[in-house]
């Protein structure tokens, strides 16, 4: 059986999607989709990824409108949360150190929920 490879896109409706695009390339280095050929795309590490649909009655996602959680694999999240704290970013940092890694949660400016992730075997975990 064929399969895909991965994500090549994660697109979304926003208020303002030249600041939002703006603001997840400037906090989480999400860089903005090409305007012309030829023009590098922002490039993901290779690595675990999880594919997870919820109930529709999830608390999980925080607001219960929103209907999608971005969750962002990284190398050391202390530094991440630390930068986003820098920038007047609230990141709340779960406490408990899970089988898979450890998170922390933000949202962006338009309150879409935000999970970072940093595997328990990158360096730098806790």
């Amino acid at each position: 059986m064929e399969r895909v490879d991965g994500f090549g896109g994660f697109f979304f409706k926003a208020k303002d999607p030249k600041g939002i695009a703006k603001w997840y390339a400037d906090h989480l280095g999400v860089g903005a989709t090409p305007t012309e050929y030829g023009q590098e795309p922002w490039k993901q590490t290779e690595g675990p990824a999880a594919f997870q649909p919820f109930p529709a009655t999830t608390k999980y996602f925080g607001d219960p409108d929103k209907t999608f959680m971005l969750n962002f694999r990284v190398k050391n999240l202390l530094a991440m949360v630390h930068q986003l704290q820098e920038a007047g970013i609230a990141v709340e940092v779960d406490p408990e150190v899970y089988p898979n890694g450890w998170f922390a949660r933000l949202a962006d400016p338009e309150g879409n929920p935000i999970q970072l992730w940093q595997p328990k075997d990158s360096k730098g975990a806790k």
